[in-house]
């Protein structure tokens, strides 16, 4: 390819660099020449404790708590005695800690911006890279995104080494490079960030206020401490084999499965596979047979393949969304069903035996079920709604972080 057709792909405003096309004013520099990689401890979580002045960041909790940053405002982190910590720096503000170890790719490289030290005193531990902005390249707020950007988590993720745990080098690491928009425009970029974020944690705030709520009704609902208007029948305690048909499942394997859209249910707690035929009709309940979550209880609207699970369907003598969500609620008493040690089992015979305590009045139990239907249905649109916000960060970041749209422009507008 001819120079001028090269020259051609480049947009104006924007460069060739090592790591693609970028804006013409940002910089690329290595890791290593950015961030100071400073010493980190190595103790395990039976070191912790609850109590002490000195507060411990656990790379697991980075893997399965935080996103971007780790707020010390909101986090309550373990403690570390005084004793063991005086070998290492303690955290400052706009630190960036990240994991050097995952069992999974997705894993590699994570880490997440500090964010409100204030008077506490902090140490990074087991397993984690304590990363400090020694060139003033940064602004606080923008950090916490610098390795969620996707050239830099390609290059972090050709770094890994590993079979069953993927780790990576300080050395290697330090050979990454990283974008580097003006301040200015880093600032722009973490406040748009930062409002969607608010937006999703505002929302998941909001489901579990509404998952308390409907917790809150079924214990009421449920158990007749509260009756609904125009309902005075009699409640009767009867074992569930006395009240429903309870079916063991037909076992087929991922190979004997074909190609379809029906959802295998199995031990765990979602699909297991797909297959190309149903075995049960739409709205039946399952109770899962065997595993680490035998004996989870689950409502399907659809057709499914019911395998290594117990069901019950549809009857003239209870209504079934009902009867769902009264197992639902006795979900702990179901899971101590479990029997077997390394492959726990809830046989149908142990369900058969169960007691339930239910209303005789369909008409009851249909309005008891409409009612925590309608809830449900409105936490679901709640979780999808989050779902949609979280795809619009993940493509703002990509459009922001990579330069493809800028802010440079705005950025008054943004801030202001």
């Amino acid at each position: 390819m001819s120079m001028d057709n090269m020259t051609k792909q480049i947009p104006p405003g924007y460069k060739k660099t090592e790591i693609g096309i970028i804006p013409e004013d940002w910089e690329v520099k290595r890791l290593g020449e950015i961030f100071s990689i400073l010493k980190t401890a190595s103790f395990s979580k039976s070191d912790l404790s609850s109590k002490g002045d000195i507060l411990y960041i656990h790379y697991g909790d980075i893997h399965t708590k935080w996103v971007h940053f780790l707020d010390l405002k909101k986090e309550d982190l373990p403690h570390i005695e005084h004793s063991k910590s005086r070998n290492y720096p303690l955290v400052k503000e706009g630190d960036l800690i990240m994991v050097d170890a995952s069992e999974d790719y997705e894993g590699i490289g994570k880490s997440v911006e500090i964010k409100n030290v204030g008077n506490k005193k902090v140490i990074s531990g087991l397993h984690t890279l304590l990363l400090r902005d020694s060139q003033g390249k940064f602004v606080n707020g923008f950090k916490g995104f610098v390795t969620h950007n996707r050239i830099v988590k390609k290059q972090i993720e050709t770094l890994a080494t590993g079979l069953k745990v993927y780790g990576i080098s300080k050395q290697n690491l330090k050979d990454v490079l990283i974008p580097i928009p003006p301040l200015p425009e880093q600032r722009a970029i973490a406040r748009v960030l930062s409002d969607i974020d608010h937006l999703i944690e505002s929302l998941d705030r909001l489901i579990e206020k509404k998952k308390l709520i409907k917790k809150g009704a079924m214990q009421l609902l449920l158990t007749g401490k509260k009756r609904l208007p125009g309902f005075k029948g009699e409640w009767v305690r009867k074992r569930l084999g006395e009240v429903a048909i309870i079916k063991k499942g037909d076992l087929i394997t991922e190979k004997e499965a074909r190609r379809g859209n029906v959802p295998v249910i199995g031990g765990g707690i979602g699909p297991t596979y797909y297959h190309n035929k149903a075995n049960r009709k739409a709205n039946t309940i399952t109770i899962s047979a065997s595993g680490a979550n035998a004996g989870y209880v689950s409502f399907h609207k659809h057709p499914i393949f019911a395998s290594d699970c117990s069901t019950i369907e549809k009857s003239g003598n209870y209504d079934v969304r009902f009867l769902y969500f009264l197992l639902k609620s006795m979900q702990n008493t179901i899971t101590m069903l479990q029997t077997g040690g390394a492959q726990p089992h809830v046989y149908p015979e142990q369900l058969k035996q169960l007691e339930i305590y239910y209303p005789l009045d369909m008409e009851e139990q249909r309005a008891i079920a409409q009612i925590l239907s309608d809830m449900d249905a409105e936490i679901e649109t709640l979780e999808r709604k989050k779902e949609k916000y979280e795809m619009i960060k993940k493509g703002t970041m990509e459009l922001l972080l990579t330069g493809k749209i800028r802010l440079k422009d705005y950025i008054d507008e943004v801030l202001g």
